[in-house]
């Protein structure tokens, strides 16, 4: 008998475990397979019996994994990787390759990368299409679901699935139109100024309004909009303040004037973010990395 046969693993239980680790729930991971809860729960009593080890335990209202489970959770991903990659074909051949990926980003991001991504494809890969989609706030389920094959966005989904790599830095700034007033100099002139502002498509605020909260600071945003691209228009011509990533002064908002924020706020990074599945298939991989070139020559390095 093998040692596969007298640890009672395949790789369906191997798929149950990876996926109650990441859904903290027999339930929702369920859903995820597409089986029984009666399935997951016998699945993990085989592998329980085979390990020798709880794996989950009750917490609360819900389970939590050993400390044995988070560990061998890193290396149980990394065998179903390797099982994969014996299915992911010939390597990645991008001259000749037919393939189309789909890209979360909103529009400062998709502005700011796809544009140049998308020459470059043009001329190392003419197969190759692109989709791209509006992020939000993402989730992972965004990955999971293959609703997306990347994600471009400051906010990275908190999952043991998901990978991630930081692309560039930026910070927000304000701007404003330097023919209709000047320049806010304190936190007092930020305040009383009249504001415009971003709400996403979903509902999702960005971060900068929890900032100025948690500092018990508040400004009148007179208009909201969905996205970036309605900022200029709104912009122009007004005293109204807009407060933005400094890189939107080289293309959106480069028809405006920006002075930094009169308080600390803390600069972000620009983030590529994928699903642990993709992390070595030949053609993700290379979508990755024509994506940080691009991103490296607005960094100033070597592409």
């Amino acid at each position: 008998m093998n040692l596969i046969d007298t640890f009672n693993l395949d790789i369906r239980a191997l798929h149950t475990f990876v996926a109650v680790l990441d859904e903290g729930s027999v339930s929702r991971a369920a859903i995820k397979l597409g089986v029984s809860q009666s399935a997951v729960s016998h699945t993990l009593d085989r592998l329980r019996k085979a390990l020798g080890d709880p794996l989950f335990v009750k917490s609360g209202r819900g389970i939590t994994p050993t400390r044995y489970a988070v560990q061998a959770g890193s290396h149980i991903r990394q065998i179903l990787d390797d099982l994969h990659s014996l299915a992911s074909g010939p390597p990645f051949t991008p001259e000749t390759t037919e393939i189309s990926f789909t890209i979360a980003a909103n529009d400062y991001e998709r502005d700011l990368l796809l544009p140049q991504l998308m020459q470059r494809l043009r001329l190392q890969a003419p197969g190759v299409t692109l989709q791209v989609i509006a992020s939000g706030i993402p989730t992972a389920d965004m990955l999971r679901k293959n609703i997306c094959d990347l994600i471009i966005s400051p906010h990275a989904p908190e999952a043991t699935d998901i990978m991630q790599r930081g692309l560039m830095g930026d910070r927000m700034v304000v701007f404003y139109d330097p023919s209709q007033r000047e320049a806010p100099e304190t936190v007092t002139d930020y305040l009383k100024a009249d504001h415009i502002a971003l709400v996403f498509g979903t509902g999702e605020k960005p971060a900068l309004e929890a900032g100025l909260s948690a500092r018990g600071l508040t400004r009148r945003n007179v208009i909201t909009v969905s996205n970036f691209s309605g900022l200029p228009e709104f912009l122009r011509g007004t005293d109204m303040l807009v407060t933005a990533p400094e890189r939107m002064s080289k293309h959106l908002l480069r028809d405006f004037s920006w002075v930094p924020l009169p308080f600390t706020f803390k600069p972000f990074t620009l983030l590529m973010v994928w699903h642990r599945r993709n992390q070595n298939d030949p053609a993700h991989r290379w979508l990755r990395n024509q994506v940080n070139a691009v991103a490296a020559t607005m960094n100033g390095l070597n592409d």
